[in-house]
């Protein structure tokens, strides 16, 4: 199991501790640094910023959204950062949801999610592998254009710049069993939100067409601390806001897989409450029990001994979420 640094997207700015966490997680022999957008910063730009003040750690977007970019743009982003850092980018691939679609990006949400995906991999794979131009008849991602409002002038183009990489890896965040299934039938890998050692009749049946080889990269809190009660308040402050406002009333992928993993009463009552405005109590709400399962918290001991669980399922990189350099020196020492 290697170990990854996840970033994750920067608050009111950037952020000073990201280069320096990067650069430690490098010098501590991380395999990887992860960076993520949401309607703020972007993903691409701060891991350039890592990519030019590091040489060896591998760099991966969890995750890019499609909504953001035609998959055309996102795999010229892919090629360039690859050739720019000798080869080292795991592209991450992330639909979002509705409110985030429709509200930030101006876009209608896909009807059928999954063929939209599938779509979007097919474009950003045929432009890594520049064996043709790239040509797709179909429902959202259509190359040439051909819709109505069109001109009827778009030609096939492949890219002008050759990329280092035809097998760049590519990584979807999934959530739903069915994108799970196919997840394991189109990408390279899947960057799981929550992952549960103790649960994994979860995604058992999702899972079980993975090919050999393939990634599954979930990210985790780490934090090394004396209190676990408080040390597991990040992580619910965290699950608070996914689960209570990361999405609507009606329609809150995150929610449901907190309830797919057995807590359905307590995911409506996150979403309750966050959308009565009451965060505080919505943070409150979240049980103890599940932010310590899907996170690494307490004293080196306590994370050493839970760490061993997360060895012997299929989890093949674990992304920290690490607020300090003790956490990722310690979690380095104990993986080793």
């Amino acid at each position: 199991m290697r170990l990854g640094l996840a970033l994750g997207y920067w608050g009111r700015g950037p952020d000073p501790r990201h280069v320096p966490l990067a650069q430690e997680a490098e010098r501590l022999g991380y395999h990887s640094v992860w960076t993520a957008e949401s309607w703020g910063s972007d993903v691409f730009t701060p891991l350039t910023w890592i990519a030019a003040r590091t040489s060896t750690i591998r760099l991966g977007t969890a995750v890019a959204q499609m909504a953001a970019r035609s998959p055309t743009t996102t795999a010229m982003h892919a090629l360039t950062l690859d050739h720019l850092s000798g080869g080292r980018v795991m592209l991450g691939l992330g639909l979002s949801g509705p409110q985030v679609v429709e509200g930030w990006y101006g876009r209608p949400f896909p009807k059928s999610p999954l063929t939209a995906t599938r779509e979007y991999v097919d474009v950003v794979r045929q432009v890594l592998r520049r064996r043709a131009p790239v040509e797709l008849d179909g429902r959202f991602h259509s190359h040439p254009y051909g819709g109505p409002d069109g001109t009827g002038l778009g030609k096939a183009l492949k890219p002008i710049t050759h990329p280092l990489r035809a097998d760049l890896p590519v990584l979807l965040g999934a959530e739903g069993p069915r994108n799970i299934a196919q997840t394991t039938r189109i990408a390279d890998g899947w960057l799981p939100l929550y992952w549960s050692p103790n649960r994994p009749e979860v995604y058992e049946a999702s899972l079980a067409g993975a090919p050999e080889g393939f990634l599954v990269a979930p990210m985790a809190q780490v934090r090394v601390c004396d209190d676990v009660t408080e040390g597991l308040l990040p992580v619910k402050t965290m699950l608070g806001f996914y689960i209570g406002g990361m999405g609507h009333a009606a329609r809150n992928f995150h929610a449901d897989l907190m309830a797919r993993m057995g807590y359905e009463e307590q995911a409506r009552r996150i979403q309750r409450l966050f959308l009565e405005g009451r965060r505080e109590e919505a943070v409150l709400a979240v049980p103890d029990a599940f932010a310590d399962e899907i996170s690494l918290v307490g004293p080196r001991e306590r994370i050493a001994e839970r760490l061993e669980s997360w060895r012997k399922g299929p989890v093949t990189d674990l992304l920290a979420l690490a607020p300090d350099r003790e956490s990722l020196r310690v979690l380095a020492e104990l993986k080793a």
